[in-house]
């Protein structure tokens, strides 16, 4: 168990080793991640321990580390829905109630899914799950108050995104597999391994977390009065927006002209230029229901 302490409610240690029990994990070794140590060091001791499974508990960018620390060992991790966001559980249809989560994933099957190696100015190699993004998105995740999103969740980032509608434009050059350069202005580009967000809003529709592909999207709406159809093309997958562009390959790098907020599986990182994201296909197993 590697568990985020300040996301897991109440009595979720009671919880999680009765379900445990129940299930003949009769040894669990229990790590907390801490402020300076999001899990590597938790992970870390998983592999050196060679458990039969890692479950983790936390926010998005718990589960970040984690999962990057456990690609390409065979190691299967669990994702107990605890955070605000949630993104990875919800893209693998894992219950967010917690009681739920536990007897679908305990009793659950495995399933290889995609890691993505990404690289940038100012940034270490790295791995994600979920999405990058650069701008736009960057911002309404540095923007949203910690204490709102305790109070009201996912809702945090509503209030967040009307706060930065007005997010400036960046020029923005995207390489897809080496292909010919496209060149764009954007408020703000995601990449992203899976397609879902918060409300189930497919913001990339076709990406899966396992078809050895990555995806990225191209926000760029002018007006403020742009944003209605726009959101509405990304709830009604027929509606054709001429401000949203999706693009799909195994690399996909994506270069600004000037330096832009940045964020991995919603957890901001340094401002840059750069993201580059190299799919890892099949590199991590994962308990589904």
């Amino acid at each position: 168990m590697i568990v985020n302490p300040i996301k897991v409610p109440d009595g979720f240690r009671r919880t999680v080793e009765a379900a445990l029990t129940g299930r003949d994990f009769d040894v669990a070794l229990w790590l907390e991640t801490t402020e300076d140590d999001a899990g590597v060091t938790m992970a870390q001791r998983a592999i050196d321990d060679a458990v039969d499974l890692v479950v983790v508990a936390g926010g998005d960018g718990t589960v970040r580390v984690v999962c990057a620390e456990l690609a390409r060992t065979g190691i299967p991790v669990a994702v107990l829905p605890a955070g605000t966001g949630n993104l990875l559980a919800r893209n693998l249809g894992i219950s967010l109630d917690l009681d739920v989560a536990l007897t679908e994933l305990l009793g659950g099957n495995e399933r290889r899914i995609d890691s993505v190696l990404i690289e940038g100015d100012e940034l270490s190699s790295d791995r994600f799950v979920v999405m990058a993004g650069m701008g736009l998105d960057a911002a309404i995740i540095a923007d949203a108050p910690d204490e709102l999103k305790k109070r009201v969740g996912w809702a945090a980032y509503v209030v967040s995104t009307l706060k930065n509608l007005n997010h400036p434009f960046v020029r923005v050059e995207i390489i897809v597999d080496n292909q010919t350069p496209v060149r764009r202005r954007a408020r703000t580009v995601v990449i992203g391994n899976v397609g879902t967000l918060q409300a189930n809003i497919p913001l990339l529709p076709d990406a899966q977390p396992d078809d050895g592909l990555i995806d990225a999207v191209v926000v760029a709406p002018r007006r403020i009065s742009h944003w209605p159809r726009l959101v509405l093309s990304l709830v009604v997958k027929s509606w054709r927006e001429q401000h949203v562009e999706r693009f799909t390959g195994r690399q996909i790098q994506v270069t600004a002209a000037t330096t832009v907020r940045r964020q991995l599986d919603g957890d901001t990182i340094s401002d840059g230029r750069v993201l580059t994201a190299s799919v890892d296909p099949s590199a991590l197993v994962v308990r589904i229901p």
